[in-house]
């Protein structure tokens, strides 16, 4: 058994269930600082792992990183994924508005502000800004990842879903004062417009696409490592909520998954637009939503 890979696995159904770390301990019948060695690859029984999996309501395959993963919280997933990337070379992405890995300053200066209008709102406001802190700081780690490994970054972006970002802004679906969802909304703009610069500059490890037909079905990542791959397809855009909506995230290293995300991904490529061509239309859809005010 990979045991570092098993505390990964444990420190993300820990943040998926909701449960504070003492709890899980107390019910565990070991101390908090036991739990976190756990997390951190020490030697685990079978026997623990089953008893945390009836804990965390998860199938011990799923603490043993075999099968699917499955995440109904963003909170959960982000850790999830941080962990696959720290282990990626190659970062394949199809559908969605924006590369998460090549966002600037703006996107996450309007989501932290975003955010914290929201948590002023909520019933308990420490433990919702809490959560929103929480978030910030797996999307600040990620960057900061991305910026040492430089992984290869290969991006086909949907235009249906990048129209509606420029529409709607950063955080959409958030109840946001209006002059909030106006910065959400330069943002947007500020970040289609510097991937425009990317598509026309094409940097080293870079790559970045258009998708001009209908939209993809659902957004999907391959990321490749060195020892093995995974998909990754989730619901949950990179500016969800803390506490997100309804959906299920999933990651999976099957081989046959993988396989056939890569060869979607691939045709996907074929067909976009890239280069000048790409920039230009993102461009023409930035001079749609400055036009509409």
């Amino acid at each position: 058994m990979r045991f570092a890979d098993i505390g990964q696995q444990l420190r993300a159904y820990r943040l998926e269930s909701g449960l504070r770390a003492e709890e899980i301990a107390a019910r565990l019948g070991v101390s908090r600082a036991a739990l976190y060695r756990y997390e951190k690859g020490e030697v685990i029984k079978l026997d623990t792992i089953r008893r945390l999996a009836e804990l965390l309501k998860i199938s011990p395959l799923s603490l043993l990183g075999i099968g699917v993963e499955y995440f109904a919280r963003p909170v959960g997933f982000l850790e999830r994924l941080r962990q696959v990337e720290e282990q990626a070379d190659q970062i394949l992405l199809v559908g969605g508005a924006v590369c998460f890995q090549t966002l600037t300053e703006a996107f996450e200066g309007a989501l932290a502000e975003a955010w914290a209008e929201i948590s002023d709102t909520a019933n308990d406001r420490t433990q919702a800004r809490a959560a929103a802190d929480q978030a910030l700081g797996m999307l600040a780690s990620r960057r900061r990842l991305f910026q040492s490994r430089k992984p290869t970054i290969i991006g086909i972006l949907s235009e249906g879903q990048l129209r509606r970002f420029l529409l709607d802004g950063v955080a959409a679906g958030l109840p946001l004062p209006e002059r909030t969802r106006a910065r959400c909304r330069s943002a947007a703009i500020a970040e289609a417009e510097a991937m425009a610069g990317l598509m026309e500059s094409v940097p080293i490890g870079i790559q970045l696409g258009l998708t001009a037909g209908p939209d993809p079905a659902g957004s999907f990542m391959v990321l490749r490592g060195r020892e093995r791959a995974h998909v990754v397809a989730s619901p949950f855009p990179p500016d969800a909520a803390p506490n997100g909506g309804i959906g299920v995230a999933m990651i999976t290293a099957a081989d046959d998954a993988v396989a056939v995300h890569q060869r979607v991904a691939e045709s996907a490529w074929r067909d976009a637009l890239k280069g000048a061509a790409a920039a230009t239309r993102v461009r023409e859809l930035v001079a749609e939503a400055r036009a509409r005010g």
